[in-house]
This record gives C-alpha cells, structure tokens and sequence, in this order.
C-alpha cells in the first residue's frame, strides 16, 4: 500500500467538505439560484472566502503609524511609498465598529475617501484586497487618505443598525481628522455592493450624520448597488438574501430605502452599476438619478461592463473606469481638480 495514500484520501476529502461547504453556503444564501442572481451570488461567495480570514485581536489603544504595514493582494503588490496605517482604531464599543486608515507620504492629505465594504449586509471585511489594494495605490499617491471601516453584520444587527454604524464611524473620522492632518470637510463616501446601498441611504438624507457630529461631506461613490429603490427591488423576483436584509413587510421597506430619503441636502452622488449583471443595477441606478435630479440634486450614473467583484476591485486601477471616477472626484473640490488630469 502506498504510504501517501490516507493522506492523499484525506485531502481529497477536505477538499470535497470545502466545495460542499461553499455551494451549501450559496444555496443558503441565495435559496433558488436564478440567472439572474448567479454572477451576484458567485461575487459574494468570493467575499465569504475573503471574510474567513482571521479577525484582529480587539484593542482598546489605536496602534502607532507602521512604516512598512501589511499590505497586499496576494501577488506581492507593494504598498505606496511612504504609506504610513493606524489600523484597527475603535469608532465603538463592538468589536467590529472598528476603522483602517491609510495616510499618504505627503502630509497634510488633500482629502479622505471613506470606504465601506459590501457583502450581503452579513459578512465582508474593511482589509480585504478588493476593498484596499488598488484604491490606495492610486490615491494615496495623488494625496488622499483612504480609510476602511467595519461595521456590525447581520443577523446581530439590522441594515439600520449598519446605516447608522457608517453614520457614527464617519462622524468619529470627521471629529478626529485634525489629530491625522486630514481635512474634515473633504471627506467622500465609497461603498461597494451592500456597502454602496448604506453609503446611498446615508448620503441621501445626511441629516442624520450631521446629528452625530459629522460634518458635510463631499459627496459619494455608489459602487454597484442593485437596491437603490427597495420596494421595487423587493416586489420583484428576486435572491433570498434581501429577505433576509430587508424583511417581507412591504410597510418597512421604504424606512431601508435610498430612493425613499432622498432630500434637499443628499450630497452628489456617482452610481456606478455594472452592465453585465442580468438584474440590471443600472436600471436603480437610473431611477435613483431621475429622482434626485429631478429635486436639482447632482447625480451622475457610470456604466461599467465588469462584474460586480471587479466594479470594486478594479477601481484604481490604470484605465478609463478609474479616469471617470477621478472626473467625478475633481468636480467636487477646487484642491481635488488634479485628479482630472
């Protein structure tokens, strides 16, 4: 008998019980996989995977600026020259209400992008490379500081409870941006997929944020949301894991709704919605900018043929999506009108 053989067997079987797991994991999510939500769910499952990894230790004292921080997308990425990160800094008594900050070389940072990560509203994590790597690679450089939060997940706490996590760790930012050399008054919202719907929902009526001692930001950069307008999307066919977020009340819907909030003092807002996803994100995104238009608000939508992990995860990259972002960015700040070029 060939001594390999258990352990090859063994392996074999681990690998069979990850594959297992994972499928199980979609078809939880998800219940009846249609088309329509197969590229969504396979992104997310991507996400769970990311989510896995293990979380750091809670601290009560922020840690001190790294020199050379831990920073990578698996292929040796190189983190920015002279990038200095406080990681980890407490924004709450959860352990998950926690904050990345990412600070340039050049001190002080002509401005922050805030970015909130996706994940179905249950998991997802603020260090993932999807989140960080090419974002801060290519603004750190221009002279912004990126910061990543965590948030609390379902099922512990609802959207709203995730809502207003984004509203408190963007206040804590803003309030000690002075200490980071950072300019509390040019901050953007960034969020991706479920992160994108909080970062829509916050920045449409930012009176709430306000109330928690933020201060006016910006504005924000929705990244492929498909549920801008909740009642619509929820009366529709759609994946399971809306259920799960937003309930089967009609009556409760509309309190989770970006569309439904819009005000007066929404910030501008960049949608961007991937053109390859048969839910048609686009077609929100869309209604969402008709609305808030029509209110005089400033809302423009980018079409993107890529996929969802890669609406996130390819922003910073060298090339025509970033370009039309760093457009975006430009318009919003006279010290920020460098990025257009």
């Amino acid at each position: 008998m060939n001594p390999d053989t258990p352990h090859l067997a063994a392996t074999r079987l681990g690998t069979r019980h990850v594959i297992t797991h994972s499928l199980l994991a979609v078809l939880t999510i998800c219940g009846v996989c249609t088309p329509a939500h197969a590229g969504p769910l396979l992104d997310r499952l991507k996400e769970r995977r990311e989510a896995q990894a293990p979380q750091r230790a809670d601290t009560q004292t922020p840690p001190a600026p790294s020199s050379a921080p831990s920073f990578a997308d698996g292929h040796g990425t190189p983190p920015p020259p002279g990038m200095r990160v406080l990681r980890d800094l407490a924004y709450g008594a959860d352990p998950r209400q926690r904050m990345d900050l990412y600070l340039p070389a050049t001190q002080p940072a002509q401005g922050v992008v805030f970015m909130v990560h996706g994940g179905a509203w249950r998991m997802g994590s603020k260090d993932s490379p999807n989140v960080v790597t090419h974002k801060v690679q290519h603004w750190l450089p221009k002279g912004l500081a990126v910061i990543t939060i965590d948030y609390r997940l379902l099922p512990q706490a609802p959207v709203a409870t995730q809502a207003n996590d984004v509203r408190t760790a963007l206040a804590h930012a803003q309030q000690h941006a002075p200490q980071w050399a950072l300019p509390a008054e040019r901050f953007v919202l960034m969020g991706h997929s479920a992160g994108a719907h909080l970062v829509a929902l916050v920045s449409a009526d930012p009176a709430k944020a306000l109330a928690q001692g933020a201060v006016p930001w910006l504005g924000t950069v929705v990244l492929d949301s498909a549920v801008l307008n909740v009642p619509v999307l929820m009366r529709d066919r759609h994946a399971r894991l809306y259920d799960t977020a937003f309930g089967t009340d009609p009556t409760a819907w509309p309190a989770l709704s970006p569309f439904h909030h819009l005000t007066p003092q929404a910030r501008p807002m960049l949608l961007v919605c991937s053109s390859q996803r048969p839910d048609n994100p686009c077609r929100q995104a869309e209604g969402f900018a008709a609305q808030g238009r029509a209110a005089g608000l400033h809302m423009a939508v980018l079409p993107q043929a890529l996929s969802h992990a890669d609406i996130n995860g390819m922003l910073g990259q060298p090339g025509a999506y970033t370009d039309a972002v760093d457009h975006f960015l430009a318009g919003l700040h006279p010290a920020w009108s460098h990025l257009a070029r």
